[in-house]
């Protein structure tokens, strides 16, 4: 796995997920004691003032002067696209197949384009967060979590909701959290390799955001588990960027397309948030016309009809 300049990562976990844990308690019962007996309750400690370190606040200051190039130049664009961005149902359709269908780190050796991926059974986030994410900033995270939500299940016609439990879980955390996050994925991922365990736990500055996505080996493309991190340090434009960008490929949208415009799933952070274009690729991703492992061949025919009558245009 080669690190690379860019907001995030994808991958099919296929083989990664073990779905068949479970867990034994054991214990004994104690009496209830008299009235004599009853112990005076235990006053709760409070939970140590947390002091970013060095590392962290150099964090900070990075994706704090990083978005503001950005911004400077142009880029992390909230607008969805312009008369400047034109696209029609061709482009629409070529994207769709580029994004479905072959893997952003997909090697030689893996035979070019892979089956269509995505989730049949309901998408259920779960947002978490690690010690060092103040009671101010993960209400805020939450909250767009659900309003991002709600708008692609919207948009896909596919259940997703926000909920303390589910199959697709959203960590934030900064760099002090690396064994609160190394914990947690272990716990959700127990087959990752270390050296994947350590970029969740400890990732490159570059990498602002990551995701892993998939079904279990018997059956990879019909996604069944999700996990993604989003740094914490970043400031709130870039962690909305993350979290539309993540979430969006975890459902199945899994490569990245210098030729995809307007659209986030291309590297050059020209747009922060969904654009209609992408909205359109997730509204193609989730036609019941199509099916979990479809070959692109296979579907092409069915998404270019798909992409025409999502832009009105049945003359083709």
């Amino acid at each position: 796995m080669t690190p690379r300049h860019k907001k995030t990562r994808n991958r099919r976990l296929g083989a990664v997920l073990s779905l068949g844990a479970s867990v034994v308690l054991s214990g004994c019962l104690a009496l209830a004691p008299g009235p004599k007996d009853t112990p005076r309750p235990t006053p709760r400690p409070e939970k140590p003032i947390y002091t970013p370190s060095v590392e962290a606040q150099a964090l900070t200051k990075y994706y704090a002067d990083l978005e503001q190039d950005l911004l400077t130049r142009g880029l992390l664009r909230t607008d969805g696209g312009g008369p400047e961005t034109p696209y029609d149902a061709e482009d629409l359709a070529e994207n769709f197949e580029t994004l479905a269908f072959y893997d952003e780190y997909a090697t030689a050796s893996d035979g070019g384009a892979g089956g269509l991926g995505r989730w049949e059974q309901p998408v259920r986030l779960v947002p978490v967060f690690g010690p060092s994410v103040s009671a101010a900033q993960a209400k805020r995270d939450r909250a767009t979590l659900a309003a991002y939500a709600a708008r692609l299940a919207r948009i896909t016609g596919h259940p997703v909701t926000v909920g303390a439990s589910g199959n697709f879980t959203v960590i934030f955390a900064g760099i002090d959290d690396a064994d609160y996050v190394e914990s947690k994925v272990r716990q959700l991922l127990p087959n990752l390799s270390a050296s994947d365990v350590a970029l969740f736990a400890t990732p490159p500055r570059k990498f602002y955001c990551l995701v892993f996505a998939g079904g279990p080996q018997r059956d990879p493309l019909n996604y069944s588990r999700g996990v993604a991190l989003i740094r914490a340090e970043q400031s709130e434009l870039m962690r909305d960027s993350c979290i539309h960008e993540e979430i969006a490929q975890g459902l199945g949208l899994r490569n990245d397309s210098p030729r995809a415009r307007p659209s986030i799933f291309n590297d050059d952070d020209e747009f922060a948030r969904l654009t209609s274009h992408d909205e359109k690729l997730l509204q193609i991703l989730y036609d019941s016309r199509l099916r979990v492992a479809m070959s692109a061949d296979e579907a092409r025919p069915t998404v270019a009809r798909i992409a025409q009558e999502i832009m009105g245009d049945l003359s083709l």
